[in-house]
């Protein structure tokens, strides 16, 4: 089922959600409206149980352009605190709806990425990215400091220095170097980049969905802990993974020795 609605195209089919950015003349910057719509958007996949996987990505040239600033401007009178407010309850919001969300999100960029757009797809669990995407860390350009989560997603993927210079500078990155450096999955002709995410995310959505979603906890949560509360939450996460139906479906497909028929539950 498509459902049609301004700047945002969605759909669910075979388990898996697509959210496509549709405003091709901005190279899909967010408004407000259209992030607090995504947000929203994220949350109804996590929720729903007929939901296994989602696919993130744009039309046109732009994957996402990063925030539509045309609306407002940076030299109007502001209140201590507004400015911080507005990314807490903004970017930041969008970027931990990608992290938290219970289900696989694969981001399928299109084309640039940049600033709050590169962030968005770095956050996703999977980066399939076109031949012709370019990811920049666009804010130096403006004299501003990152947002949106860069500052705390790049250097866990890239390491500090890494992470320091492509903020420093600001320069494009082309989806092969991205690739190189371990931002993105992989890099795909532009004609083969819907196949490709189609593919991947109706594998997930075979998948025993509330083993991935305990997986992605474990996965996120590693990076900001020791190891002792690392292992500890690993058991936890076996002791509840085992109460469901897909844990017992894929322990009775092992001992038949047929294919496991996971449905998500």
């Amino acid at each position: 089922m498509t459902v049609p609605e301004p700047w945002i195209r969605h759909r669910t089919d075979h388990h898996v959600t697509h959210l496509t950015l549709d405003r091709p003349e901005t190279l899909n910057a967010l408004t407000p409206d259209q992030r607090d719509r995504l947000i929203e958007l994220l949350a109804e996949a996590s929720a729903d149980p007929d939901v296994r996987a989602v696919v993130l990505t744009g039309t046109g040239r732009g994957f996402c352009s990063g925030a539509d600033l045309r609306g407002g401007s940076a030299s109007g009178e502001r209140i201590a605190g507004d400015v911080a407010r507005t990314l807490r309850l903004g970017a930041q919001r969008l970027i931990a709806a990608v992290l938290d969300c219970e289900k696989p999100v694969i981001a399928a960029v299109n084309g640039t990425a940049a600033g709050l757009g590169a962030h968005l797809a770095l956050a996703c669990d999977l980066v399939l990215a076109a031949e012709s995407a370019r990811f920049i860390e666009v804010f130096v350009r403006r004299g501003l400091v990152p947002d949106a989560g860069g500052a705390y997603l790049l250097p866990r993927l890239i390491g500090p220095q890494r992470a320091k210079e492509l903020m420093f500078f600001g320069d494009a990155l082309t989806a092969p170097e991205a690739e190189r450096l371990g931002l993105v999955n992989r890099v795909v002709p532009d004609g083969e980049l819907d196949k490709t995410a189609r593919t991947w995310a109706e594998r997930l959505a075979t998948g025993p969905t509330r083993a991935l979603a305990l997986t992605k906890h474990l996965v996120n949560a590693s990076l900001d802990t020791d190891r002792a509360t690392a292992f500890a939450a690993e058991a936890a996460a076996q002791e509840i993974n085992m109460t469901t139906a897909d844990a017992r479906e894929g322990v009775a497909s092992f001992v038949a020795r047929r294919t496991p028929d996971f449905r998500g539950r």
